[in-house]
């Protein structure tokens, strides 16, 4: 490892200093490396590890952008890793947690007959009636009609954002107001 670590640093201070041969041989050296760290973390998120290639390209493309960012007194390693922890978990965000269960699999759990609980769709109806106009657009626009954020948004006129805000608040309201009844 210590050898590694003298090289990596060696061909970076090289790179930085203008030899594009050794910036070349510093990015044929840390991509396998990467490739395998970037295997590992969707491994160990439950993701599929073919998506390991898009992982390193972000981490070498970083690494390019933001080589003039390292000290060129500190190892080179743990500054790479820590890009590569970076891209890992934008990459995860960006995916999101999405865990697919076979519903077969809970065919007796699932009941037959809806919950005691369950409010009426027309109590739901007769509430969303009682919102904003705006609230109660975006809501029926988005819940009932499967229409997108930048859809709901094209059609109102609306920024994405103030969608948004209007959805989480009238489904805020819809529940509070369900909750009293």
């Amino acid at each position: 490892m210590p050898e590694r670590e003298d090289e990596w640093s060696g061909l970076m201070r090289s790179a930085i200093s203008g030899d594009g041969v050794a910036y070349h041989r510093l990015l044929r050296a840390v991509t396998p490396v990467l490739r395998a760290a970037a295997r590992r973390g969707l491994a160990r998120a439950g993701q599929p590890v073919d998506q390991s290639e898009d992982i390193v390209q972000d981490i070498l493309l970083a690494v390019h952008l933001k080589r003039h960012t390292w000290d060129t007194t500190a190892p080179f390693a743990p500054w790479l890793f820590a890009i590569a922890r970076n891209k890992l978990i934008d990459s995860l965000r960006r995916r999101g947690r999405r865990i697919f269960v076979n519903i077969d699999d809970f065919a007796e759990t699932i009941p037959s007959e809806p919950a005691a609980e369950t409010v009426p769709a027309s109590e739901v109806a007769a509430q969303l009636q009682s919102l904003p106009a705006r609230q109660r657009d975006v809501l029926q626009s988005i819940a009932v009609d499967s229409a997108s954020i930048k859809d709901t948004a094209a059609k109102f006129a609306m920024s994405e954002g103030a969608v948004r805000v209007a959805l989480h608040r009238g489904l805020a309201s819809l529940t509070a107001k369900l909750r009293e009844q």
